[in-house]
């Protein structure tokens, strides 16, 4: 625990027990964090909040380190009534010493958060698209010579040693433990093969309480991405919601002629670094923003 001058709370590592806290603070700011969510970003990470005399929670942040001195920020929330009192430099300047200096630390900024992440450092160097389907009902993609190259299908455990190679080559860092928990999360988990077996992509959906989240997807060509997508969401008649990195132009164009609509396009910014780790231009979806 960790005393704020000028402030009358307290800085702590927040844990399971502080779920609830977290819901009612995402809350606060119009977020929809949920309880399986949390869960995941408190045991592939570290998440510290402020907290009031009475054990009410104020703010959050969360750090995610990842396998090869990358880490990313996220969750970045302080409540309403507790905002202009400094507490989201210190979680910033607290997550950043959580790893070593020479540890690159990436985060998608939003307009409220950019001009402090300027501040302490952080520079732009890409955007993300997110576009939010109210319903996602496209017709099957065309079948064609492209498409009969692959086939997609439901990830095994056989499979993960190869979704994590060709995770790592599309992030530019290999991040094992959060592959393996966010596997157990979702609600669906594929892969497209080659004609001889050889996993060459692949996608997860997570079912939120307001989205499905599709992503990440990683593949070869946008065409691939569509058919992952595609299956990903065939049976969900709800709201869909995907981000994807700038570079996706072809991706974009598909998701807007199929009933997405982009609703933002924040920064992607980095610090203790210049750019993002060296990216091999198959990650079509993110994750989610706290992920990278």
């Amino acid at each position: 625990m960790i005393k704020v001058n000028s402030v009358d709370s307290c800085l702590h590592s927040l844990t399971i027990a502080d779920i609830p806290g977290l819901i009612a603070l995402s809350d606060s700011v119009g977020w929809d964090y949920d309880e399986s969510e949390i869960r995941t970003i408190l045991s592939i990470g570290t998440t510290f909040g402020h907290k009031d005399a009475n054990g009410t929670l104020l703010s959050c942040a969360a750090i995610i380190p990842y396998d090869d001195k990358l880490a990313s920020i996220g969750m970045v929330i302080v409540h309403p009534s507790s905002q202009g009192k400094g507490y989201g430099r210190q979680l910033m300047k607290t997550c950043m010493a959580s790893v070593s200096t020479d540890t690159s630390i990436m985060l998608i900024a939003t307009p409220e958060g950019e001009p402090l992440y300027k501040n302490l450092g952080f520079l732009t160097v890409d955007r993300i698209r997110k576009f939010i389907a109210e319903r996602f009902v496209p017709e099957a993609p065309p079948q064609n010579e492209a498409n009969d190259e692959f086939e997609i299908a439901p990830m095994e455990l056989d499979d993960f040693s190869s979704v994590l190679e060709l995770d790592k080559a599309a992030l530019g860092s290999s991040r094992t433990h959060f592959l393996e928990t966010r596997m157990i999360q979702a609600s669906t988990c594929l892969v497209a093969k080659n004609p001889s077996g050889k996993v060459i992509g692949y996608g997860f959906a997570v079912q939120g309480p307001v989205n499905l989240i599709a992503g990440p997807i990683v593949a070869e060509n946008a065409g691939m991405a569509e058919n992952l997508l595609y299956k990903l969401t065939q049976h969900h008649t709800g709201r869909v919601r995907i981000d994807v990195p700038d570079e996706q132009a072809a991706f974009h164009t598909y998701l807007e002629q199929n009933g997405f609509t982009q609703v933002s396009h924040p920064p992607v910014m980095v610090a203790n670094a210049h750019s993002l780790p060296r990216r091999n231009g198959t990650y079509r979806a993110i994750g989610a923003q706290i992920y990278g």
